[in-house]
C-alpha cells in the first residue's frame, strides 16, 4: 500500500533537537512553549513542526483512466536520469531540476531553480536561514502492514510539490549507482521519482494523483529489480509500458508480485448475467423471498430509534410533520382536480380518505415502509379519460371507474406472481435519472407556468373580463402533466377561480386588487422557497447548536407553509387569494354497483387497466430502486414483489370505493430517506460532498404522517382554505430543487460551465475520459428531450402511452448507445461509486 506523509512548518527558530540526540529523527520532535515571558528561557533554534500522514489508494489501472494518460505524457518528454552518481538528496534533487529545466521542450522560462528547490523542503520561507528543519515537505512511500507494525520499502521514494511559478506538470526519475542512506525510512534508496505540479489543476491531475500513478509501479519489488537492470533510457520506458500492461491484466487475475499490494484497492467489475425464463419461475418465488429476507427484521421497523441506546424521536417527529405537509397539499389538489373532472364523483373528502386508508396500510405491511404513496397527475389524466369514456357511451361512472382498477390490480397481481420486478434491473443508473430528472424539471416548470396563469388573470386585465377567463380541464392537462408530479393541472384547474363565497365582491374591489394579487402571488411563491430552502440549508451554518439546526432543516418545509399562509391570509386581508375549491361528499364510502356493466364495457376497461398497469409496475420499481439505492445504505433488504402485489391489493379497494389510485411518488420517497439519514460532511481534495452514514428504517414517520392527514378531514373547509396557491408553487420548487441535489446528470450538466480544476473527485472523473463524459451527457439530455415530448404533450392519449416510451429506454442504453461510446465507460458512468 502507499502512504503520503506531507509536513507543515511554523518556525520561530531554525531546528529543534533533544539533548543529546543527533539523529534526524530527534528533529520530528515537537517542542512548544509559552509566547510570551517564557520566551527567552527557549532551547536555541527551537520551533514547532507539523506531520501528517495518511494511505493513499493504488492506481487502478484497469479503471482510472489518468493512470495511462500520466505514463504516456512521461514517456512523451521523458526526463530520466540513469546512474546518478550525487550521494546527497539535495544533489540528486538539484540535478534532477537541472534536467528538467534544460530540457529542449521546456516551457518554463520563469522557472526559479532555487525557488522549485527550497518549497520542496519544510525550511521555505523561514525567517532565519541554516537553522531550520530541512526535511521533504511531501513524499509518498510504500508501506506494508505487519504484525510488529508498518514496515517501509526503503529502495524508492517519490517526492510531490506544488508551485505557483509553474505552468505544466513535470515528472523525473533518477536511478542511483549506488544505495544511499537518507535518515529513518530512507535508507537504501535506488530510486528517486520527483512530481512538480501547478496548484491549480483538475482534481485527477494533480501532484499527488500522478505521484500515485508511479508509486504504485514502483511498488512492485519485481519491476524494481528489472529497471536496474536497464542500460540505457529506452529500455527503461520499455519496462515501464510493460509494467503498465502487466497492472491493466485485470480480467486474468493479479500478477504475484502485486496481490499483496493490490488486493484492497482494485475492483473487479461484476459480471451481469441476463436475465432467462427460468428467473421468473416458480410462481410466487419473489414474494416468498421478500417475506423471508423483511419478516425476521419487521419488530425492528417500529422500535429502531424508540427503544436502546442511540434514540431519535425527535427526528422521528420532524420527519412525520413534513411527510404530512408533502402528502397532504398534493393531495387537496388533485382531489379538487377530480371533484371538477369528474363532476363531484371523486371530491377532495375521498382524495384525502383514500390517501390515509391507503398510506396506513402500506406503512404497517410493506416491505419498504419508507416508499410514500401518492396520487399523482397521470392517475387524474386516465380519470379524466374515463370521464369521457363515460359520457360518451353513456356509461357509469364509479362502475366504470372501478373495472378499471379491478383490472389494473388483476395485471399487477400476474406482474408480483411471476417475478416481473426483475425487468426493472434492466434499468440503469444513468436511465433512472433521467426520469428523476424530467420528474424534477417538471415540477419547476409548472410553477412557472402557474405563476405565469395568475399574472395573466390579474395583472393588466379588467374586471370585466376578470371572472370570464376561465380554462378548460382538457387544455390544462396539457400544460405540463408530468410523469408524477405535476400539480400545475390540479392548480390551474381548481384554483384559478375562487370560491363563489370569496368572488361575490364588488367590480370596483375586483378591479383594484388585480394587480395586487398577481404582484403579491409572486412574492409568497418566492418567499416560500427562500424560507423553506434557507432553513434546508441551515444544518450546515455555524449558528445554533447542531440539535437546533438538524430539527430547523427538518421542519424546513412545514414552517415555511405554515408562514407564507399566514402572511398572505392575515397580513394581506384586503387582497384576494385564490383558495380551494371545497365540495363536501354525500356518502364518503359507497361500494359500486359492478354488475350494471355490459361486457363489452368491461373489455374496454380491461385495456386501460393494462396500460394504467404498466404505469403502476414502472413507477413503484422505479421510485422503489432509487429508495434503496446503494448510496443510502439501507440494511434491512428490499420486498419489491411483494410491495408490488401490496399495491394492487390496496388499488383494489380504492377502486370498489370510488376512491383515486395510488402508488409510489417521486420525489417524495427518497426526500423522506434522506431526512431520516444520518449525514456526514466529509472532504477530499479539498471537496466537500455529504455522505449517509445510516439510515433509521422504521414505519413509524410513514404511520404517523398518514394518520394525520386522516385527521385533516377534520380540517376542511377551514383552516385548510387558508393555504393560498402560490405557497403551493414554492412548496414545488422546494420540492424540485433538493431532488436535484444526488442527482448524478444534473451534475454532470453542471460540469460543463465549471472550470476542470473545481472537478469533483468522482469515479466517473477517474475513469471515464473528460470528452466522453459530457458525450455521455448530451446523449441523456436528447433521451429527457424525448420524454418531454410525450410527457408533456398536450394530447392526453399521447401520455397514456408515456409508460411505453420509458420502456423503450432499455434497448436505447443496451443497443444504442454501445455504439457511440465504448461499453467500459458506460458502465463505469452507471457504476454507483
Amino acid at each position: 500500500m502507499l502512504m503520503t506523509a506531507g509536513t507543515v512548518v511554523r518556525m520561530r527558530a531554525a531546528r529543534c533537537w533533544e539533548e543529546g540526540s543527533h539523529s534526524e529523527n530527534s528533529s520530528m520532535s515537537q517542542c512548544a512553549y509559552p509566547e510570551d515571558a517564557a520566551e527567552s528561557e527557549l532551547p536555541d533554534g527551537c520551533g514547532l513542526l507539523h506531520t501528517s500522514r495518511k494511505y493513499l489508494k493504488l492506481k487502478n489501472f484497469e479503471e482510472e483512466i489518468r493512470a495511462h494518460r500520466d505514463l504516456d505524457g512521461f514517456l512523451d518528454r521523458a526526463s530520466i536520469i540513469l546512474n546518478e552518481t550525487a550521494t546527497s538528496l539535495d544533489d540528486v534533487l538539484r540535478a534532477m531540476l537541472l534536467r528538467l529545466v534544460h530540457k529542449p521542450d521546456n516551457t518554463e522560462s520563469d522557472c526559479n531553480l532555487d525557488l522549485l528547490m527550497a518549497v520542496l523542503f519544510t525550511d521555505a520561507g523561514t525567517p532565519m536561514e541554516g537553522k531550520a528543519v530541512h526535511l521533504l515537505s511531501d513524499t509518498i512511500q510504500g508501506v506494508t502492514a505487519t504484525v510488529t507494525g508498518v514496515q517501509y520499502q526503503q529502495s524508492w521514494l517519490c517526492i510531490i510539490c506544488t508551485s505557483k511559478s509553474l505552468l505544466k506538470r513535470h515528472v523525473c526519475i533518477s536511478r542511483l549507482v549506488r544505495p544511499q542512506n537518507w535518515g529513518e525510512n530512507c535508507c537504501e534508496v535506488r530510486f528517486v521519482i520527483l512530481v512538480l505540479a501547478p496548484p491549480k489543476m483538475k482534481s485527477t491531475k494533480t501532484a499527488t494523483e500522478v505521484g500515485r500513478t508511479f508509486a504504485t509501479m514502483f511498488l512492485d519489488i519485481t519491476f524494481r529489480q528489472k529497471l536496474l537492470k536497464t542500460r540505457t533510457e529506452e529500455e527503461f520506458k520499455e519496462a515501464l509500458v510493460h509494467q503498465r500492461q502487466l497492472l491493466t491484466m485485470m480480467d486474468q487475475g493479479l500478477t504475484p508480485s502485486l496481490k499483496h499490494y493490490s488486493i484492497s484497492s482494485i475492483c473487479i467489475p461484476k459480471s451481469h448475467q441476463p436475465l432467462q425464463q427460468k428467473d421468473f419461475f416458480p410462481v410466487g418465488k419473489g414474494i416468498r423471498e421478500d417475506f423471508a429476507r423483511r419478516f425476521p427484521v419487521y419488530p425492528l421497523d417500529f422500535t429502531d430509534g424508540i427503544i436502546g441506546k442511540n434514540k431519535a424521536v425527535g427526528k422521528f417527529i420532524t420527519t412525520t410533520l413534513f411527510l404530512y405537509f408533502a402528502c397532504l397539499l398534493p393531495t387537496i389538489a388533485f382531489g379538487s382536480l377530480n371533484d371538477e373532472i369528474t363532476y363531484g364523483a371523486i371530491d377532495v373528502q375521498k382524495t384525502i380518505a383514500g390517501q390515509s386508508i391507503g398510506g396506513l396500510l402500506y406503512a404497517l405491511f410493506s416491505g419498504q415502509p419508507l416508499v410514500v404513496l401518492l396520487t399523482t397527475a397521470p392517475l387524474a389524466l386516465y380519470t379524466h379519460v374515463i370521464r369521457g369514456i363515460c359520457d360518451d357511451y353513456d356509461l357509469d361512472f364509479n362502475t366504470f371507474y372501478a373495472w378499471t382498477g379491478l383490472w389494473n390490480s388483476f395485471f399487477l397481481t400476474l406482474y408480483a406472481l411471476f417475478n416481473f420486478s426483475l425487468i426493472m434491473s434492466l434499468f440503469k443508473r444513468s436511465t433512472e435519472e433521467i426520469i428523476a430528472l424530467f420528474i424534477s424539471m417538471t415540477f419547476v416548470l409548472d410553477a412557472v407556468k402557474g405563476i405565469v396563469k395568475i399574472f395573466q388573470k390579474y395583472y393588466g386585465t379588467s374586471h370585466g373580463n376578470h371572472n370570464a377567463d376561465h380554462i378548460s380541464v382538457l387544455s390544462l392537462l396539457g400544460l405540463g402533466t408530468s410523469l408524477n408530479t405535476s400539480f400545475h393541472t390540479a392548480l390551474n384547474t381548481s384554483l384559478l377561480a375562487n370560491p363563489p363565497e370569496l368572488t361575490s365582491v364588488s367590480s370596483r374591489s375586483a378591479e383594484h386588487s388585480s394587480r395586487e394579487t398577481a404582484v403579491l402571488s409572486l412574492l409568497i411563491m418566492l418567499g416560500t422557497l427562500w424560507l423553506s430552502y434557507t432553513l434546508y440549508q441551515f444544518k450546515k451554518s455555524p449558528y445554533l447548536h447542531p440539535y437546533m439546526r438538524e430539527i430547523l432543516s427538518d421542519c424546513a418545509l412545514p414552517i415555511s407553509v405554515l408562514t407564507f399562509s399566514i402572511i398572505s391570509s392575515y397580513g394581506f386581508q384586503e387582497i384576494n387569494m385564490s383558495k380551494f375549491r371545497y365540495n363536501p361528499s354525500e356518502r364518503l364510502f359507497k361500494i359500486a354497483e359492478m354488475q350494471s356493466l355490459s361486457l363489452g364495457a368491461i373489455g374496454s376497461a380491461m385495456g386501460l387497466g393494462f396500460l394504467l398497469s404498466m404505469l403502476f409496475f414502472i413507477e413503484q420499481n422505479l421510485v422503489a430502486a432509487l429508495a434503496n439505492a446503494p448510496e443510502n445504505r439501507l440494511v434491512k433488504g428490499t420486498a419489491y414483489h411483494w410491495d408490488l402485489l401490496l399495491i394492487a391489493i390496496i388499488n383494489t379497494g380504492l377502486s370498489l370505493f370510488g376512491m383515486p389510485w395510488i402508488h409510489a411518488a417521486y420525489p417524495h420517497s427518497p426526500l423522506h430517506v434522506r431526512a431520516l439519514a444520518v449525514v456526514e460532511e466529509r472532504v477530499e481534495n479539498g471537496h466537500i460532498y455529504e455522505t449517509i452514514v445510516n439510515v433509521w428504517e422504521t414505519r413509524l414517520t410513514t404511520l404517523g404522517a398518514s394518520i394525520l392527514v386522516g385527521f385533516s378531514l377534520l380540517l376542511l373547509p377551514l383552516p385548510l382554505q387558508w393555504i393560498p396557491k402560490p405557497v403551493l408553487y414554492g412548496l414545488f420548487l422546494y420540492i424540485a430543487l433538493t431532488s436535484i441535489d444526488a442527482n448524478q446528470l444534473f451534475e454532470r450538466m453542471a460540469l460543463l460551465l465549471k472550470d476542470q480544476a473545481s472537478y469533483p473527485p468522482t469515479h466517473y472523473i477517474r475513469r471515464v475520459p473528460q470528452r466522453k463524459i459530457h458525450y455521455f451527457t448530451g446523449l441523456q439530455v436528447l433521451q429527457l428531450l424525448l420524454l418531454c415530448a410525450f410527457g408533456m404533450s398536450p394530447l392526453p392519449y399521447m401520455k397514456m402511452i408515456f409508460p411505453l416510451i420509458m420502456m423503450a429506454m432499455i434497448p436505447i442504453r443496451y443497443k444504442l448507445l454501445p455504439r457511440i461510446i465504448e461499453a467500459k465507460y458506460l458502465d463505469a458512468m452507471d457504476a454507483e461509486h
